[in-house]
C-alpha cells in the first residue's frame, strides 16, 4: 500500500461518530448528504433524530416534502433535503427500494455528485472510488507537493489521478475515511500539525516546509451583502407567512420579506402590493444571515392588520402552526420576534 501508516493509525485514532461503523448505503448516503457544507458537530444530532423519523428508503419515500423539510430545519443547503426526497422515490419506483450498487447508477440520482458516489460506494459497497472533497484535496496537494492552483480543471484531475493510484483496494472505505479524519483533525487548513501526521514521513510539503501555503487557490469572491426588509404581521393571535418559491430557500415558509429594500418604506409599498392594510406598530431590530453568495442584512418590522385578510401567497397561522412549518435558519431572529409577539396576544 502506498500509504503504509494510514489504516494502522485509523484503527487507533478514529473519530467516534454516530454515523461511523455503519455498511448500510442507506445511513451512509443520508450522513453524506448532511455532512455537505455542514460540520460534523452539527450533523450528528439531526443524523439520529432523521433516521429515527425516517428509518429506510421507503419511510422517506412516502413522507411529504413539508415533513421532511421541518426535520432538516436548522441545516441549511435546502435543496439536499429535497435532493434526499426525490432520490428516495426514485429508488423505491426503480430500484424496487434497495439502493443501486452500481456507481453510475448512484452517481446519477438527484443531489449525488462524484464526491457522495465515491464515499457511499467505497464505505457501503468497498467499491475503490477516493472521494475527493476539500479534505482530500489538501492532504493529496501536500503529499504529493501539488503547487498549482487545485481548482483549475488539469490540476484536479492530477489530484484525481493522484488519490486513484494510491487507494487501498481492499478497504477504501477506511482509507477515504482515514484522510477525511487526518484532514480534519492534523492536515488542516492554515497551518497543520505536521508533527502529528501518521504521514509526515512520506509527505512533499512537509519536507518542504511550505505544507501552510497549500492548496493553492484562487481567492474566492465575497458573499454579496442583500438589504432585507422583514414583515412580522400579525392579526387576532396569528403571524403572516409565505411559502418560498425563489430557488434559494425554496418550499421554506419565511415572513414576508423584501429583498434589496430593508427600509420600512419598502416595506409599506410590499405589504401594499399583497393587498394588505397593515398598520406599522414599529420596528424589532436587525439580524443577519451568510449564505454562500450572499449576505442577508435584515431589518424587522412588526405590522398589525384588522381580521384576517386571505393574502395571495400567504397563510396566518397561530403559535402551534408556526412551530409545525419549516422555517430557515436566516429567520430564527425573525422567528422568535414572531412568537414573543403570539405570546404577548395570549396574555
Amino acid at each position: 500500500m502506498p500509504y503504509p501508516p494510514l489504516l494502522p493509525w485509523y484503527e487507533q485514532n478514529k473519530r467516534v461518530l454516530p454515523f461511523r461503523g455503519t455498511h448500510d448505503p442507506y445511513a451512509v448516503w443520508v450522513s453524506e448528504i448532511m455532512l455537505q457544507q455542514t460540520r460534523t458537530e452539527t450533523v450528528a444530532g439531526y443524523y439520529t433524530r432523521f433516521l429515527r423519523r425516517f428509518p429506510d428508503i421507503a419511510a422517506l419515500a412516502a413522507a411529504e416534502e413539508q415533513e421532511v423539510l421541518k426535520y432538516w430545519e436548522g441545516l441549511g443547503y435546502y435543496s439536499r433535503a429535497r435532493n434526499l426526497h426525490r432520490a428516495a422515490q426514485i429508488m423505491a419506483s426503480q430500484y424496487d427500494g434497495q439502493f443501486p450498487h452500481d456507481h453510475e447508477a448512484v452517481r446519477a440520482l438527484p443531489g449525488i455528485g462524484d464526491y457522495t458516489a465515491a464515499a457511499i460506494c467505497s464505505i457501503a459497497f468497498r467499491q475503490p472510488y477516493p472521494a475527493i472533497d476539500g479534505n482530500l484535496t489538501r492532504v493529496i496537494s501536500r503529499l504529493h507537493g501539488v503547487r498549482e492552483d487545485v481548482d483549475i480543471p488539469s490540476v484536479k484531475r492530477e489530484i484525481a489521478r493522484l488519490a486513484e493510484e494510491n487507494i487501498d483496494r481492499q478497504n477504501p472505505g477506511d482509507w477515504n475515511q482515514a484522510l477525511m479524519d487526518i484532514g480534519a483533525t492534523i492536515c488542516t487548513p492554515g497551518t497543520p500539525d505536521c508533527g502529528r501526521c501518521p504521514l509526515r514521513e512520506l509527505c512533499d510539503a512537509c519536507e518542504a516546509g511550505d505544507a501552510d501555503l497549500l492548496p493553492v487557490r484562487a481567492a474566492a469572491k465575497p458573499p454579496l451583502p442583500v438589504a432585507v426588509g422583514v414583515g412580522l404581521v400579525v392579526s387576532e393571535g396569528h403571524i403572516l407567512v409565505q411559502q418560498r418559491d425563489a430557488a434559494l430557500l425554496r418550499g421554506l415558509w419565511v415572513f414576508i420579506l423584501n429583498e434589496g429594500d430593508g427600509t420600512r418604506t419598502g416595506m409599506d409599498k410590499r405589504l401594499r402590493a399583497l393587498g394588505l392594510d397593515a398598520a406599522f406598530r414599529g420596528e424589532l431590530g436587525e439580524a443577519r444571515h451568510v449564505f454562500t453568495h450572499r449576505i442577508w442584512n435584515m431589518t424587522l418590522y412588526h405590522y398589525e392588520a384588522p381580521g384576517l385578510p386571505p393574502v395571495r401567497g400567504c397563510q396566518w397561522v397561530d403559535a402551534a402552526g408556526l412551530a409545525a412549518l419549516p422555517l430557515p435558519t436566516a429567520m430564527k431572529k425573525a422567528r422568535e420576534a414572531g412568537e414573543r409577539l403570539l405570546r404577548e396576544y395570549e396574555k
